[in-house]
């Protein structure tokens, strides 16, 4: 019996689209921008910690003698100096005042500058800011959360602070009834997230998003381009360019024990 002719497909399959050769400028464009998201980053990284270093080392080393100091011996000037002279003395004294003494010698000095008149307000102030940011069991700002705002419908992200006192709930139940459990909400701008405004809201119109605050400060210093990424997310994505990249043979290797 002889065999039938093939039947012609309906539609033609599309032709293969050429490899579109790249020009030896698209190439040096290509190595020019990969080389900026590499090493932009890293000098403004090095920058920003360099002008940190030079500034304390320029508060610290005045105050400690010359003969202290390696740069006295040395023919060069070492950087570094100065943060760890304040790293270990910031280090002692909250050594110090978690004693007895040290305590006692720190509650002198705050009964002194709470008589001084205008220098107790504003130690208070800065006291009460640096407990409630760098205590261990605070959770002002660390909980990241979304209202609507600035009208119906559209969500900007805040950071919850502090609940509110008990003045300031009062009067406001006083004004319109019903009001409670206060919280105060930071809403930071963009792209600068250390200027924002401040404002109080009722909990429940707070949504909390459970996503940290590095990651949330990045997404509105960004506006929206840097979004928060689960880190298995992300190693997920990492393996599979891996497993592109190395071809079909790693992912032989890797269903071999499966299959087996």
């Amino acid at each position: 019996m002889s065999s039938l002719p093939p039947i012609p497909p309906l539609v033609p399959e599309p032709a293969a689209a050429p490899k579109r050769r790249v020009s030896a400028r698209g190439r040096l464009r290509t190595y020019f921008l990969t080389g900026i998201i590499v090493a932009g980053p890293l000098a403004i990284t090095v920058y920003i910690t360099w002008w940190i270093i030079a500034l304390i080392d320029s508060f610290v080393k005045p105050l400690i003698p010359a003969s202290y100091l390696p740069d006295h011996y040395l023919p060069f000037s070492i950087p570094g100096i100065g943060l760890v002279i304040a790293f270990v003395a910031v280090t002692l004294l909250g050594f110090l005042t978690a004693n007895l003494v040290g305590r006692s010698i720190i509650e002198f000095g705050e009964v002194l500058l709470a008589r001084t008149p205008v220098i107790s307000g504003l130690y208070r102030g800065l006291r009460q800011i640096f407990e409630t940011l760098f205590s261990a069991n605070g959770t002002s700002f660390r909980t990241v959360g979304l209202v609507e705002f600035p009208v119906k419908g559209t969500w900007s992200v805040v950071f919850l602070s502090a609940p509110a006192a008990p003045e300031v709930e009062g009067a406001l139940r006083a004004r319109e009834a019903g009001t409670k459990d206060l919280v105060g909400v930071f809403l930071p701008c963009a792209p600068n997230p250390t200027t924002g405004f401040f404002f109080y809201l009722p909990r429940s119109e707070v949504v909390e998003v459970p996503i940290s605050v590095d990651d949330a400060a990045k997404l509105v210093m960004s506006a929206g381009v840097i979004q928060p990424e689960d880190p298995q997310t992300r190693l997920h994505s990492m393996a599979a360019s891996l497993r592109a990249a190395h071809g079909p043979a790693a992912e032989k290797r890797e269903t071999a024990p499966e299959e087996a």
